[in-house]
């Protein structure tokens, strides 16, 4: 019986981990630029983590998380986001005594149980800062500032992006302005889905998260969040406008962006593509002033984003099509067995002088393994009978086809080595290959 992978959950293949690679490299780039620092968190975690911090009534919580039991019963959790983790481990492992603000980044896997479609999978890989320690308004825009920052290093042009800001306030004004929002649409009940009529009850808020067209009428016409803040949040949220402007971040006010995540307090944004359709958003994120108090810490106010990696390989696998070649591929010429074990030493000695090689190990003919060659590196050495009589190879730069001997005394000598590999003034190469990676 053939086994395939789980539905929502997909292999990356070999010819498309470049690409992955050099987005996460650029994330780990920009990240360390404004000051951010790793934190790596289990896959899994205990339930109560994410129902607590997250929120019951959510639909990442009430629809989507992967729940399981260990062998003694304790309610387990695949992480469907990691911001609570991130924050249970700066509790635990008391960041927060160490004073100062603490700038977390993170890279990895996350799980939800949704319906799967282009760019959103049930294992999804996410990208993702949290600032924690500090309520200035200049680190919420730093925060958006880097989003934007991040997608100018990845080539994504500025008029493609445009950022949704809004302000929902803090748990005051969130109560206040939740009941206005029932006010509004219980009169509306009927025109709601299903889902959003439980919303109706559980959390009003949750409703202007709705897609669906038949809810568009009432949540077009509901009460404006910003209208409910209190006089602090209000400047803070002004405050925030303001250094965006000074920035130079262009931005549309929305006032029905709540984000779908329970913690989120007064700010809260979502930078998109133009080129997404109508789930456009790379990346989302805002305040969670209350978060870490609510899962045991000392009051601390945190802001963060946090975006997915298969949206950007949707949006930029046809703008950066990264190729990488070996180095070098080494055809034996021949069946003579000291041929062999000479191309598998040749291949050890270019490794450890940091060139990147193989060995034709499927026995085809010189032509059909030159040809293949030319589509996997830069370089083929071809070792026969006669150069190993010689102590030679022979080196072939299959771009421009110039041949160089190899003396095999070189492979043992990077110093010696290297030089066969370097270009020369007039774009030439001494050796026959450029572009080595030593």
């Amino acid at each position: 019986m053939k086994i395939s992978a789980v539905r929502g959950m997909r292999d990356i293949l070999p010819e498309e981990t470049p690409l992955w690679q050099h987005l996460e490299a650029e994330i780990r780039t920009a990240f360390g630029l404004y000051g951010f620092r790793e934190l790596r968190t289990p896959l899994v975690e205990e339930a109560q983590l994410f129902s607590r911090g997250v929120g019951e009534a959510t639909d990442v919580v009430h629809k989507e998380m992967y729940v399981f039991q260990d062998k003694k019963g304790l309610p387990l959790a695949l992480r469907p986001e990691a911001t609570a983790s991130v924050v249970r481990a700066y509790i635990e492992h008391g960041l927060y005594a160490k004073g100062g603000l603490a700038k977390l980044y993170y890279l990895g896997p996350m799980f939800r149980y949704e319906k799967p479609q282009k760019g959103r999978s049930r294992q999804f890989h996410q990208y993702g800062v949290e600032a924690l320690g500090s309520l200035d308004p200049a680190l919420d825009a730093e925060v958006i500032d880097l989003s934007s920052y991040l997608m100018e290093r990845l080539g994504l042009a500025r008029e493609g992006l445009f950022l949704r800001v809004n302000s929902i306030g803090c748990k005051g004004d969130r109560v206040r302005y939740r009941e206005a929002l029932r006010e509004h649409l219980e009169p509306r009940r009927d025109e709601l889905c299903p889902d959003c009529q439980r919303r109706l009850s559980e959390n009003p808020m949750r409703i202007l998260d709705c897609k669906r067209e038949g809810c568009q009428p009432a949540i077009r016409t509901a009460p404006r969040s910003i209208d409910h803040l209190c006089p602090d949040c209000r400047a803070h949220f002004q405050e925030v406008l303001s250094h965006l402007d000074l920035l130079g971040i262009q931005y549309e006010l929305d006032h029905t962006l709540v984000r779908g995540l329970d913690y989120y307090t007064r700010t809260v944004f979502e930078l998109c593509s133009r080129d997404l359709g109508a789930q456009d958003a790379l990346l989302g994120g805002g305040r969670y002033d209350d978060l870490v108090e609510l899962l045991g810490g000392p009051p601390t106010p945190g802001v963060g984003f946090a975006g997915g990696m298969e949206r950007l390989v949707l949006v930029l696998q046809g703008q950066l099509k990264k190729t990488e070649k070996l180095d070098v591929y080494i055809v034996p010429v021949g069946q003579e067995r000291e041929v062999w074990r000479t191309a598998a030493w040749a291949a050890s000695r270019l490794r450890r002088a940091g060139l990147s090689a193989d060995v034709e190990y499927l026995g085809r003919s010189v032509r059909k393994a030159t040809q293949a060659a030319a589509q996997l590196a830069r370089c083929a050495l071809f070792l026969g009978p006669e150069e190993l009589a010689q102590g030679q190879a022979t080196l072939k730069d299959l771009s421009s086809g110039k041949t160089v001997p190899l003396p095999l005394e070189k492979l043992s000598s990077p110093d010696e080595l290297h030089p066969f590999f370097e270009p020369e003034e007039n774009g030439d190469v001494k050796g026959g290959c450029g572009g080595g990676q030593g």
